[in-house]
């Protein structure tokens, strides 16, 4: 029976992929922080030291705006963050080799040894988020991919 009080186009409220979504994004978030308490560090603060340690390798400098985008962070909250990071020592500004008014980022030896201890918890938290999923977690992550790429 139709619930009368909410007009949806769902017989029931969890039919729904967004508000799923949301419920599902919800619980993986707390899976997260219980597994990166250990390293006090966030979420956001390990997404963009691990971004930052991934797009270092290259050797290019890496700007701030080019963190946000790896991340896909605001730029805003990323510079928050990155000022906290500074903080706890594992992030640095530096003088950009070519560009005087820019600064670029680099992790410190101990913000690229923490963001390399912390994966390995955070890879764990996912294979066993995620392992109800078995053999179809390729699709999914193909299926995400697809969302996020898409254009609104």
């Amino acid at each position: 029976m139709r619930n009368n009080g909410l007009r949806s186009e769902f017989e029931h409220a969890d039919e729904g992929p967004g508000l799923l979504l949301w419920q599902v994004t919800n619980r993986w978030q707390a899976a997260q922080r219980a597994a990166l308490a250990p390293f006090e560090l966030t979420h956001v603060q390990f997404v963009l030291l691990a971004s930052l340690t991934y797009l270092a390798v290259a050797g290019d400098p890496v700007m701030q705006r080019d963190l946000a985008a790896q991340a896909a962070t605001d730029p805003m909250m990323t510079s928050q963050v990155l000022r906290v990071l500074e903080q706890k020592g594992l992030v640095e500004r530096r003088d950009h080799p070519s560009d005087r008014r820019a600064k670029s980022l680099v992790p410190t030896e101990a913000g690229a040894a923490l963001a390399n201890r912390a994966v390995v918890a955070v890879q764990a938290c996912d294979r066993e988020f995620f392992g109800p999923l078995g053999p179809r977690t390729g699709q999914f992550g193909v299926d995400l991919r697809r969302l996020r790429d898409r254009r609104l």
